[in-house]
């Protein structure tokens, strides 16, 4: 399995409060902004998505593609990031 990113880490260190869509990983400037100018703007909205697709990763995944251009390293990073939170603080 691959190695996490520090931002993976950090994401998944503590509550997810009113942190911004940009600290998940996989998502930088331009994916956030993206995702920003269709409402997603929080992290916590992105989490949203991913509990209404059941936390399945080929939906999400497909949801991410779709609605920013997310590439398939990106779209894995933040669905490996948004299911590890998941699994510590719900």
């Amino acid at each position: 399995m691959s190695s996490t990113s520090q931002k993976h880490k950090d994401f998944v260190a503590e509550p997810m409060g009113e942190k911004s869509v940009k600290a998940l990983a996989g998502i930088g400037e331009v994916l956030g902004k993206r995702l920003e100018d269709k409402g997603f703007d929080k992290a916590y909205v992105v989490l949203g998505q991913f509990l209404v697709l059941k936390k399945e990763e080929e939906l999400f995944r497909e949801w991410l593609k779709d609605t920013c251009g997310a590439n398939s390293k990106q779209q894995g990073d933040c669905y490996g990031c948004l299911k590890e939170w998941c699994d510590a603080f719900l």
